[in-house]
Order: C-alpha cells, then structure tokens, then sequence
C-alpha cells in the first residue's frame, strides 16, 4: 500500500503545484513587496508624515521631529526631493540660512497610495476583506 505524500511533498508534480499556487490567498509579504520602497523607509516616511499635517517644516524642526544628524536628514531629504515628493526652499531669515520643505501634490498622493496600500495590509492581517 503506497503512503500518501502531503501537499509540500507533491508539490514537485507540476499539476500539484499549479493548483497549489493558484489556490493560495496573495500573502501579505507579496503585497508588502509593492510598497514604495522609497517611503517607507523609517526616516522619509517619518518626513513625508509630518509635512502631510504641517504646510510646510524648517530643517531645524525635521530634524528634531524625526529625530535624526544634519547629515541623516540631509540625505534623506534630498531623495525624497528628487522623486518629486518633497520641495525644499533655501533662503535667509534676517543673516541666518533658513531651509523649509514642503509636501508636492506628487508626494501627497504618493503618500495616499502608501497609507491605502499599508491599510489593505492590516486589513487582510486582521482577517477582514479589504
């Protein structure tokens, strides 16, 4: 009498593994994998968060909400301004440099879509139909 093999052991057959990849829910690790890989690193996404409440933040107070070096800042600041989500502003206040950054309407919506993205996220983690 042949053992039965599980559904892993079978898998190698490949009508088995068609039908157990196409029968599978979309795991939330491949739903994470179409994150914006640019924002959602820890620093960006804590810049492009406080710029989404605030019209607009001076590097002084970046850096002290996010936390971060003049050169952490820095770094981050300027990738998230070459993709178009950020806008930075130079210029004087009285003899001192002062620089501002706001939100662009691209990274508004850049930051939308994430937030959405991360709730379908949560939604399908807590067992709910997103």
């Amino acid at each position: 009498m042949a053992a039965k093999r599980s559904a892993a052991a079978r898998a190698d057959t490949p009508e088995v593994a068609r039908t157990i990849r196409s029968t599978a829910p979309a795991a939330p690790a491949a739903r994470a994998a179409n994150l914006d890989r640019l924002m959602h690193d820890r620093t960006r996404l804590a810049i492009v968060t406080a710029l989404s409440v605030n019209p607009s933040l001076s590097f002084t107070e970046l850096k002290g909400i996010t936390q971060t070096t003049d050169g952490n800042l820095s770094v981050h600041a300027r990738k998230l301004e070459d993709a178009g989500y950020v806008s930075c502003t130079k210029g004087f206040e009285g003899r001192l440099p002062k620089t501002e950054f706001s939100l662009t309407d691209a990274g508004r919506r850049a930051f939308k879509k994430y937030l959405d993205h991360m709730e379908a996220i949560i939604q399908h983690a807590r067992g709910k139909k997103a």
